[in-house]
């Protein structure tokens, strides 16, 4: 794990694609820690006005491309039949923090992720050829992000996969996952970041406080700290999905 010890190694601007739930999640986690967000969505600029004045001074509202230009890390939190909606060449040479998942009852089918020839990510990288595309927040519910976002070296901190192939882009987004308030495990390649999508061991479920909570009550539902040694052993334990089964 990359840990960030240095101001010369924190990252004066974060771009974030997507302002839904886990967009907005990591934006506020990162004002909190003093990185300042260019935020944008399909939408335009101007629809983004109520969250930058929540956010504060260091966070502004832009266009796609200005949230990609902002900075050597770009988070990608959009659908996932919306990623090819943004031009590949803007991520290009960019580290991107990707947190897409595959729901079928919002996607329709895919057949490529429901045969398993790609994991999701790969799909994604299909599209983003040339970025250095690193999976990461896909595994967890936004709601839980700032219940156990903690300060580097707090006993009680919770760790978050992440997979990647660009090993440069990896350890950058292990860095922001470090100032955001989380241990960061490296859960290997995208091949691999099955591991912990949609009803694998270490998807959503490990950050509940109770892990028998019914499904319809999960939105609401606390959480508990996941240290990495319990994240590990849960990528470990994991068994292949079998997608096209998965109905959600």
């Amino acid at each position: 794990m990359s840990r960030l010890s240095t101001e010369e190694t924190r990252m004066p601007t974060l771009g974030i694609i997507g302002t839904g739930n886990i967009g907005a999640a990591i934006a506020r986690l990162a004002v909190n820690a003093g990185i300042p967000v260019v935020l944008s969505n399909s939408r335009g600029p101007e629809t983004l006005a109520g969250l930058v004045a929540e956010l504060g001074p260091l966070a502004s509202a832009g266009t796609i491309e200005q949230s990609a230009a902002a900075g050597d890390v770009v988070v990608l939190s959009v659908p996932l039949t919306a990623h090819t909606a943004v031009p590949a060449a803007l991520l290009e040479g960019k580290a991107v923090l990707d947190t897409t998942n595959y729901y079928p009852f919002r996607d329709g089918r895919v057949s490529e992720l429901d045969e398993e020839r790609l994991t999701t990510s790969e799909l994604v990288l299909r599209h983003f050829d040339g970025a250095g595309l690193t999976k990461a927040f896909n595994n967890i519910l936004a709601h839980h992000i700032p219940q156990l976002a903690r300060p580097s070296g707090a006993p009680d901190r919770t760790a978050l996969p992440v997979a990647g192939d660009d090993a440069s882009a990896k350890t950058k987004v292990m860095s922001l996952i470090d100032q955001l308030g989380f241990d960061a495990v490296d859960a290997g390649t995208l091949a691999e970041s099955w591991r912990f999508e949609p009803e694998a061991a270490a998807y959503t479920r490990l950050y509940l406080a109770d892990p028998a909570t019914p499904g319809d009550r999960m939105l609401e539902a606390p959480a508990a700290p996941v240290p990495a040694e319990r994240l590990n052993d849960a990528l470990k334990r994991a068994e292949p999905v079998r997608v096209a089964a998965r109905t959600f």
